[in-house]
């Protein structure tokens, strides 16, 4: 009798092995699924209203299908959270002083909402408190997603602006009011690259316990 449901046990072990799938491989599947699902992206100068195409839906599609999504080791719930989070507002509109998804965000206070709403860490308020926050310095080619990317996109020599690191030289932030508010651009289109100024690692800043609690 046994001989019969020996073919089953192979079966077995495969549903069991999905069904115990880590939470954090899923999570990071589901950033991934609202990139693809990101549409046509415009290259909009935040302050100026400029319309240049630079990046298609195929073209999403493509970084979300086949290109590995790798999130900080150190606090990998945090950073998918925050981005998955981030990802589920695109269209969100923008509005200066703004710091809620129903009235609408600016840079600073999307940015914030995020990292108080998904990591429990309370941010200042303005971008240019937030770029002296005492976190790690990053180079832009050391950027992991989670990052906080700082830019003086105003031509006034100080940070006027700010994003989050997606991964892939992408980040997700709330532009302007008349480039759609909050939206997904590439740090390689040549308005964001030449206004970079430079990124911290805002996530090192959460509390110890919190981040093994979430591993």
């Amino acid at each position: 009798m046994l001989t019969r449901f020996a073919p089953l046990v192979p079966i077995a072990l495969t549903v069991l092995l999905a069904a115990c799938a880590s939470p954090v491989s899923q999570s990071r599947n589901d950033v991934a699924a609202h990139l693809s699902s990101v549409q046509s992206v415009s290259r909009i100068d935040a302050h100026a209203g400029d319309t240049t195409e630079i990046i298609s839906e195929e073209d999403l599609a493509a970084f979300a299908d086949h290109k590995p999504y790798e999130l900080p080791s150190f606090a990998d719930s945090f950073a998918d959270s925050i981005l998955e989070h981030g990802l589920s507002l695109v269209g969100t509109k923008y509005r200066f002083g703004g710091r809620s998804a129903d009235t609408g965000f600016d840079c600073s206070g999307f940015v914030g909402f995020l990292f108080r709403e998904e990591a429990g860490i309370k941010l200042p308020r303005s971008t240019r408190e937030m770029i002296n926050l005492d976190a790690p310095l990053i180079a832009r080619d050391e950027l992991k997603p989670g990052d906080v990317i700082f830019f003086n996109n105003r031509g006034r020599g100080r940070v006027s602006h700010a994003g989050i690191y997606l991964g892939d030289d992408q980040f997700i932030h709330s532009s302007s009011r008349r480039s759609g508010g909050v939206r997904v651009d590439s740090l390689d289109d040549s308005y964001w690259s030449s206004s970079f100024m430079e990124a911290k690692r805002v996530l090192a800043m959460a509390p110890v316990h919190e981040v093994a609690s979430q591993k």
